[in-house]
């Protein structure tokens, strides 16, 4: 018999190019799933609450479990049936709202609330570190937690967005209580903070050339008062004068300009902004003795030592006290007195953070990000904050390192 005849089939199909291979499908990065807590502040002092009904309803869509402890917008004037609708799980417990990985609070976790703290557990609050102590820090450590203390987390461009934030709203809130003790109802010395046809302005001091005081300013100005701004730092003083639109008069800090100024003053706003974690007197007992009566101080500094001699805490139930004739309003949180415009302005910069935490994974954020991890006291048993490890005698771990070892 003759031989078949080759086609070419054959060699072709002995080609491996032309068999169909597996091969490995492109996986997507999908988000990480985030189960959030909001507990009940308990500080008597504290009013706010770091999401809104609005900020849960997009997180919540974007794939997260929020959990909210009943009544914790109450006071910011958020109902538990906002939320609900919202898309959260209303809890009736501070113990189970604290089985969330991620807990999300305004006020620092109390010695109570860090007992149900559980490792690798991640706290967003404030850190305030004036008030804390040692043994305070080491309960944290003892728990192995990721704590994130708010106020130290930066933005890309070195700034402090909660801080900023929060400034603006004392400065501009902080007026509206000068306005309110210079009345004769709350004796007062009985004028109106402003100006009016015929009569001398009021005369205003602002101890800091910062934010709260670029909003007091401004506000104080609005009204028509007369503006003085002190400052030992040049280029804060430089910086405000630029800032605003209208004319002060701005000086540093020495003894005979301030006495003087404050002689005739009205109102005096302390919003000097802490060196090192603790704020220096800069207006003695002996100045404030020689201030009219019915005059009032409003030191905003308060929660850092004050920068009034005379200052002492006060609570919004008992906001004020009479010393050398002299009004003192001494409530460390000033802006829990319009915790709802609060809330929407911390929900505001919480919510596309948390997100964007969401899409990277938080732990990964904190190390891929310097901004980030500027914010971060405490990982898993170390203190990474180095003036809080300097300031307690505790055992300090630097974070870049860590990141180092992940590489």
């Amino acid at each position: 018999m003759s031989e078949k005849k080759r086609t070419g089939f054959e060699q072709l199909a002995q080609k491996t190019s032309l068999y169909p291979k597996e091969q490995l499908a492109t996986v997507s990065n999908k988000p990480h799933s985030l189960f959030m807590g909001l507990p009940k502040e308990i500080s008597l002092q504290e009013n706010r609450i770091s999401l809104t009904p609005d900020a849960v309803s997009v997180i919540v869509s974007n794939g997260h479990k929020v959990w909210i402890e009943r009544g914790a917008g109450v006071k910011a004037n958020f109902s538990d049936q906002e939320y609900s609708e919202a898309g959260a799980t209303i809890v009736q417990s501070r113990e189970e709202v604290y089985k969330a990985d991620v807990i999300l609070k305004i006020e620092p976790p109390t010695f109570p609330e860090i007992e149900f703290f559980k490792p690798n557990q991640i706290i967003f609050s404030a850190l305030q570190m004036a008030t804390q102590s040692k043994e305070y820090f080491k309960k944290l450590m003892a728990k192995r937690v990721i704590a994130v203390g708010y106020e130290m987390v930066e933005d890309k461009v070195g700034g402090r967005p909660i801080i900023r934030a929060m400034s603006e709203i004392a400065g501009n809130t902080v007026m509206q209580i000068a306005a309110e003790y210079l009345t004769t109802t709350n004796n007062g010395l009985g004028i109106i903070v402003g100006g009016i046809t015929g009569v001398p302005p009021t005369k205003v001091v602002i101890l800091g050339a910062g934010t709260v005081a670029e909003y007091a300013a401004r506000s104080a100005s609005g009204l028509g008062a007369e503006i003085m701004i002190f400052d030992n730092h040049i280029y804060k003083l430089r910086r405000i004068k630029h800032m605003l639109n209208f004319q002060v008069f701005t000086s540093t800090l020495d003894s005979y300009n301030l006495k003087s100024a404050l002689k005739d003053a009205d109102v005096v706003i302390g919003a000097l902004r802490p060196e090192r974690g603790k704020n220096k007197i800069v207006v003695t007992e002996e100045m404030v003795e020689e201030m009219k009566e019915g005059s009032i101080i409003i030191d905003l500094s308060i929660d850092h030592g004050g920068c009034v001699e005379t200052s002492e805490l006060t609570t919004h139930e008992h906001p004020v006290f009479t010393k050398h004739g002299v009004i003192h309003y001494g409530v460390p949180n000033i802006t829990s007195r319009v915790a709802r415009t609060a809330s929407y302005v911390l929900s505001n910069i919480f919510t596309p953070t948390l997100l964007r935490a969401a899409e990277e994974g938080i732990e990964d954020m904190i190390f891929n990000h310097d901004w980030f991890m500027s914010g971060v006291y405490a990982y898993k048993g170390a203190i990474t904050s180095r003036f809080t490890a300097d300031k307690y005698s505790l055992p300090f771990k630097d974070l870049s390192l860590l990141r180092a070892a992940r590489m």
